[in-house]
């Protein structure tokens, strides 16, 4: 079998594992070696080593692909745990129904979303994923077969969720969705000349709009620091007829290439024209809901573009009221280095508590850019802007993550040591001994 696939979506670090490719949900794991650790391993999609397990096993999963249920005068999908958010799109919007949380792109397994406890452009008014979880099956290594759910096995619900798949195998989930008119979302788009604008523009669009989240031009210093386009959009309330998405085949970057085309002379020409992309400074229109939620699943292998050393992804989440300094200084900070990003978004999460015991999003703004790996160069400027999170009392989000310090994760998720106790003991990542120095 090829390896190749089984990297994060970074393409840093590099990892070695064996693998074991799950075809459907299995009542033994008797089976399966007990000599390495193991870690379920779902679509690729997480950006650092949260989805390696170096030296270990993973379990493909993505075999588990079956819908078991779906309650569509209620709203309720019960499916295994390798079905991706696209194939449950393809059968729910037809039928008036869209996913409750959908992160910024489709092609994640059900089984990711609840490990990573994802979340989307409508956080301020759903949560996260894990909020709309009903309950899910978990498979230990002990071969006991766990229904959690907030009443059932309430401690492991609330470990696997976020727990970046180490509580054991979620074998199925059962999610509540919420109803649509059709597959269109009504949208505005609004140029802003600088940071002070965007906290004012957040405020009044998350009063009025179910998504929202901004571009932020990352290399724009002086009195355009932190210029942008806020997007905003709800859900269509016409009677316009649920056809399906007429885009074409997406782009495809075919091979990885051998240096990055992301660099300070790109970046720049590329956020200039993407800042004035539109004559106006606000345009409403209405689009169909995946190049609004998805833009980059329209171009396959997007990463690659960040050539064979791949790329950091940085997001980060302070509170309200360190908000506004912080975001200012790491903005400034990123736009002296001339390391940033085509795609730096910022949003206000909401106060929506999750479940989940180490989920990352809390109150707060929260700040992501992929910076292409440059060595030591990249890493003291993350380390910079660790230093600001830390000072304001935020946090980096482990889904994302591939090189914070153990001492950074210990603050910022105190609940560590107490989710540690509902760690299946076979089950291990290169993220969580990074993190921690433990096996388990």
């Amino acid at each position: 079998m090829s390896l190749s696939r089984y990297r994060s979506w970074g393409r840093y670090p590099n990892a070695d594992h064996e693998v074991h490719r799950l075809r459907e949900r299995i009542d033994d794991v008797a089976s399966l070696p007990k000599g390495k650790q193991w870690l379920p391993f779902g679509n690729g999609r997480s950006y650092g080593d949260s989805c390696l397990n170096d030296g270990g096993l993973l379990l493909d999963t993505r075999g588990l692909d079956r819908f078991i249920a779906f309650d569509h005068e209620a709203g309720i999908l019960r499916c295994e745990a390798g079905v991706l958010l696209s194939e449950i799109l393809d059968l729910i919007v037809p039928q008036g129904w869209f996913l409750p949380v959908t992160p910024g792109t489709q092609f994640v397994t059900v089984g990711g979303a609840i490990a990573n406890d994802v979340h989307g452009k409508n956080h301020h008014r759903a949560g996260t994923f894990g909020c709309h979880v009903n309950c899910f099956e978990l498979l230990r290594s002990d071969s006991s077969h766990r229904v959690c759910s907030a009443d059932t096995d309430p401690e492991l619900y609330r470990a696997t969720i976020g727990g970046l798949g180490l509580t054991g195998l979620i074998e199925w989930a059962e999610i509540r969705l919420r109803p649509i008119q059709n597959a269109f979302i009504s949208t505005e788009t609004i140029r802003f000349e600088h940071l002070d604008k965007f906290w004012q523009l957040a405020a009044e669009s998350d009063r009025e709009f179910e998504y929202t989240v901004a571009w932020i031009d990352c290399l724009s210093g002086g009195s355009g620091l932190g210029r942008g386009l806020m997007m905003r959009g709800n859900h269509s309330q016409t009677a316009a007829d649920r056809e399906s998405d007429k885009a074409g085949q997406p782009l495809n970057i075919p091979f990885e290439l051998p240096f990055s085309l992301v660099n300070r002379v790109t970046l720049r020409g590329f956020n200039t024209l993407y800042y004035r992309k539109q004559l106006n400074s606000r345009v409403e229109s209405t689009t169909h809901f995946r190049p609004f939620f998805y833009p980059l699943d329209s171009v396959g292998n997007w990463n690659r573009v960040y050539g064979k050393r791949g790329f950091l992804q940085y997001q980060c989440v302070v509170p309200m009221g360190s908000a506004s300094a912080a975001i200012a200084d790491m903005l400034t900070r990123i736009a002296r280095s001339g390391q940033g990003s085509f795609l730096a978004v910022l949003k206000v999460f909401g106060d929506i508590r999750s479940p989940g015991m180490l989920s990352f999003p809390r109150p707060g703004a929260t700040l992501a850019l992929d910076f292409p790996f440059l060595g030591e160069k990249t890493l003291k400027l993350l380390d910079c802007l660790d230093a600001i999170t830390i000072e304001a009392g935020g946090a980096v989000y482990p889904a994302k993550d591939a090189r914070m310090s153990p001492p950074m994760f210990r603050q910022a998720f105190p609940a560590w040591r107490d989710f540690g106790q509902y760690i299946d003991p076979q089950f291990s990542s290169s993220f969580w001994r990074r993190v921690t120095g433990e096996r388990t």
